[in-house]
């Protein structure tokens, strides 16, 4: 992956700022700067959006392949959403979303999909057990 998520805390110093940066630099990575939020950038907007791509199957909105190709194809992205919960790992947004419900249990976006309960219990983790979403 070329992108490295620098985190600034309270306690972060400009020195320390810019030697993270200056490193991630040197190892050929595209570093971006944000404050110490859950999942930082990248997992704060992918997994929610994994989690309401899941709820909206729940609710019979679309199968699993026209929310995929509609994400594919109308919002551009490379793989839908649920086949890149597959590829991570159910197990693993599972415990994500388990983590920061628990932490932040009014925040609506980290309420943990029924479905991805049922599917993590009974084995089904995605690419690495063959069988998630979608059979691999």
């Amino acid at each position: 992956m070329k992108l490295l998520e620098v985190v600034r805390t309270g306690d972060t110093s400009a020195e320390t700022l810019s030697t993270l940066t200056t490193f991630g630099k040197k190892l050929g990575k595209v570093t971006v700067e944000c404050s110490d939020t859950p999942g930082f950038i990248v997992n704060r907007l992918l997994v929610p959006n994994l989690a309401e791509a899941i709820k909206m199957l729940e609710r019979g909105v679309a199968s699993a392949q026209d929310i995929d190709t509609a994400m594919k194809l109308g919002a551009g992205h490379p793989m839908g959403p649920l086949q890149l919960a597959d590829y991570v790992g159910l197990d693993t947004c599972l415990f994500i979303l388990e983590g920061w419900s628990t932490k932040y249990p009014d925040v609506e976006l980290f309420k943990v999909p029924e479905t991805l309960r049922t599917l993590v219990s009974e084995g089904k983790l995605g690419n690495k057990s063959g069988e998630g979403f979608y059979k691999h």
